[in-house]
């Protein structure tokens, strides 16, 4: 039976992985996207029902994030069109959110659903590092790094049965891999490898749209050094965590820069 098990599950990989178009990576897809899209738009009115939304009318940081991330989407939306794309954004609504949370964090989910916390805010302290964090979280969204980590977490778990299915039987788990898929946990074992893969994408291709949104991507190297010094050596080692050391992370956006700079035109 696990033989059999093991070769039907070979057998979904190789039938549902596809070529990212931006990133030029092959990628394990087993759900369509407006399906995911569909179910994280609900789990995002959850979520904002359930937890204290800072209004943009009482607060300039709420603001703030507002227009970030209207550059951010505006930014890439003209990105994918340029690149004859347009269509991979086609169920995308945005919506930007800023969440009272002590919590260091800001997330996107398909079909552009952005938070951020603002324990956030005093790292980032300015719009560009801001736009960093931003242009990061939104690369996961549209580079399809979601659908990949659920379909990996669906497959452990579920057995990569339709999605609908499974919110239907078993809600509550699905529910907590479709949250985790975008930033809400970690997984340690067989998706660790994957997941630092999509975040050296996510840094990468944040970047260069920080840098189309018109906000300086060199903000992005005092940024993370904010980040490590503010992690006070309480991460645990690379190896362990899904998201790259500060350090590491630090010498790539380095790397990257130079690229990144020649689509950087300040906005007046």
């Amino acid at each position: 039976m696990k033989r059999i098990f093991t070769f039907f599950t070979v057998g979904i990989m190789l039938v549902a992985c596809s070529r990212n178009a931006i990133t030029g990576r092959n990628q394990l897809a087993l759900y369509p996207e407006s399906e995911i899209e569909q179910a994280a738009a609900q789990q995002y009115r959850q979520f904002l029902t359930q937890n204290k939304v800072v209004s943009t009318s009482a607060s300039r940081d709420a603001e703030m994030v507002g227009g970030v991330g209207q550059r951010i989407a505006s930014a890439i939306t003209q990105y994918y069109t340029q690149k004859g794309l347009g269509n991979e954004l086609n169920g995308y609504q945005w919506e930007y959110n800023l969440v009272d949370s002590k919590e260091v964090n800001a997330w996107c989910m398909p079909g552009g659903k952005i938070v951020v916390y603002t324990g956030l805010l005093p790292i980032t302290q300015n719009e560009a590092a801001l736009a960093v964090v931003v242009g990061h979280e939104v690369t996961h969204a549209v580079a399809k790094h979601g659908n990949e980590r659920l379909s990996q977490g669906m497959l452990q778990q579920l057995g990569g049965v339709a999605l609908s299915v499974a919110l239907s039987n078993q809600p509550s788990t699905t529910q907590n891999l479709l949250m985790a898929a975008y930033g809400a946990g970690t997984e340690v074992g067989i998706l660790l490898p994957f997941n630092r893969n999509q975040e050296y994408e996510a840094d990468k291709f944040g970047l260069f749209y920080t840098a189309m949104a018109g906000y300086n991507p060199q903000e992005a190297i005092p940024l993370w050094q904010r980040m490590e010094a503010a992690a006070n050596g309480q991460h645990p080692p690379e190896f362990l965590s899904t998201h790259p050391s500060e350090g590491n992370r630090i010498k790539r956006l380095q790397q990257l820069m130079p690229e990144a700079l020649k689509y950087y035109k300040p906005v007046r």
